[in-house]
C-alpha cells in the first residue's frame, strides 16, 4: 500500500478554520446561556439564599453532566489533571457562585457591574503571569471599551438601591474567584477533555456548597413551583451545559481572550430583559450594549494574514491561524486540544463523539 501524502497546507488551513468556528460556537453558546441565567436568579433568588440557590444549581447540573458522562463512558481524570479540576471547582463553582449570589443581594447594578465585571481584566493579568499568555494591544484595548459598556448598562439599569460595604467586598471576592477559577481551569484542559473538567468541577463545587443543604431543603419546601424549575434550569443550561461549551473553547484559546467574549453578555442581558419582561432599555443602555459587543469584536479580532505569523498561542485563538509550519514544542505548553480528548477516553471505552458546540 503506498504511503500516504502528507497534508497540504491548503488542508490545514480548512482543519484550523473549522477549529476556529467550533470553539467560536462553544464560546457563543457560552455566552447565551450565561446571560439568560440572570433572568432565572431574579426569580429563584427570590425564593432561594445565596447558598441555597448555588447548591441547588450545582447538584442539578452535576446530575446531567454525571449521566451524560456514563452514557459516553467517559472515565476519571488523569492525575495531572486534577488539580486545575480541584481549584476551579472550589473557586469558580462553589465560592464564585455564592458570594456573587449574596453581593448582588446588597448592592445595585451599577455598583456590581464595575466590581464583578473587573473579573475579565484579573483574567488577561493572571493568565500572563501565571500561563505565560500574551497580551495584545488589541485585547486590552477591547476589554477596556467592554469594561466601559458593561459599567454604562449597569448604571443606566440600576434603580434607587445603596450599596454596603460588605456587598462591595462580596462582588470583588466573586471577580477574584472567578480569574483564579478560570485560569487554574486551563491548564487542567491540556490532560483531560472538556466533559471532564466540567463534570468534576461542578461535583467539587457542590460538595463546597454542602454546608447549605439543610437550607435548600426547607426552602425548597416553601419555594413555589417556579422559582424551583428555575433553579433546575440553572443547573441544566447555564452550568452543565454553558460551562463545558466554555471549557471546549477554552481549551482552544487563551484565558484572557475568553475572558473578553464574556463581556458581551451584559449587551445580551438587555436583550432579553426586552425581549422577556418588557424592561424596554434607554440610549445609554443601549449604548453600553453596543460598546460591549465592539469591545468583543476588537478583543478577538486577529491580525491580517499578510501581516506575517503571530507567535504564541494567541494565533491560534480558535484554531491555529493557519500556520504552515510546525512549531517545536514549548516548556510547559499545554498540549493540544486532540491529544487531551485523545485521553478522554480509557481503555475499554467507547469512541469519544464530539463535544457540544
Amino acid at each position: 500500500m503506498p504511503p500516504s501524502s502528507p497534508a497540504s497546507p491548503a488542508d490545514s488551513t480548512g482543519g484550523a478554520r473549522r477549529a476556529g468556528l467550533l470553539a467560536a460556537g462553544a464560546a457563543s453558546v457560552t455566552v447565551v446561556l450565561w446571560a439568560s441565567a440572570f433572568v432565572s436568579i431574579r426569580s429563584a433568588g427570590e425564593s432561594y439564599g445565596p447558598g441555597a440557590l448555588a447548591l441547588g444549581r450545582l447538584l442539578a447540573g452535576a446530575v446531567v453532566l454525571g449521566v451524560i458522562g456514563l452514557v459516553r463512558r467517559v472515565g476519571w481524570p488523569p492525575r495531572a489533571a486534577w488539580r486545575g479540576i480541584a481549584l476551579s471547582g472550589v473557586l469558580w463553582f462553589g465560592l464564585y457562585m455564592v458570594v456573587l449570589n449574596w453581593g448582588e443581594q446588597q448592592v445595585d447594578a451599577g455598583t456590581a457591574a464595575l466590581v464583578v465585571n473587573v473579573g475579565p481584566l484579573l483574567i488577561a493579568l493572571l493568565g500572563s503571569k501565571v500561563l505565560g499568555d500574551p497580551v495584545p494591544p488589541r485585547l486590552v484595548a477591547g476589554m477596556v471599551v467592554s469594561f466601559a459598556g458593561a459599567v454604562t448598562v449597569g448604571l443606566s439599569m440600576s434603580g434607587h438601591g445603596g450599596s454596603s460595604v460588605l456587598g462591595v467586598a462580596l462582588c470583588l471576592l466573586a471577580a477574584i474567584a472567578y480569574a483564579a477559577g478560570v485560569v487554574a481551569q486551563k491548564p487542567a484542559l491540556g490532560h483531560a477533555g472538556a466533559l471532564q473538567v466540567t463534570t468534576f468541577g461542578c461535583l467539587i463545587g457542590a460538595v463546597v456548597c454542602l454546608p447549605f443543604a439543610g437550607q435548600l431543603v426547607r426552602q425548597a419546601a416553601d419555594a413555589p413551583l417556579s422559582a424551583t424549575l428555575n433553579m433546575v434550569c440553572l443547573g441544566v443550561f447555564p452550568t452543565a451545559l454553558a460551562f463545558t461549551t466554555w471549557a471546549y473553547a477554552l481549551a482552544r484559546t487563551t484565558a484572557g481572550r475568553m475572558g473578553a467574549t464574556t463581556y458581551a453578555v451584559p449587551a445580551l442581558v438587555v436583550l432579553m430583559s426586552w425581549a422577556a419582561l418588557g424592561e424596554v432599555p434607554g440610549l445609554a443602555t443601549l449604548a453600553g450594549g453596543v460598546l460591549c459587543l465592539a469591545g468583543v469584536a476588537v478583543s478577538r479580532s486577529r491580525r491580517r494574514a499578510g501581516a506575517g505569523p503571530v507567535a504564541g498561542p494567541d494565533a491560534g485563538a480558535d484554531g491555529a491561524a493557519a500556520a504552515h509550519v510546525r512549531r517545536a514544542p514549548v516548556a510547559g505548553a499545554v498540549p493540544s486540544p486532540p491529544a487531551a480528548e485523545a485521553r478522554e477516553t480509557g481503555p475499554g471505552t467507547a469512541p469519544r463523539g464530539r463535544e457540544h458546540g
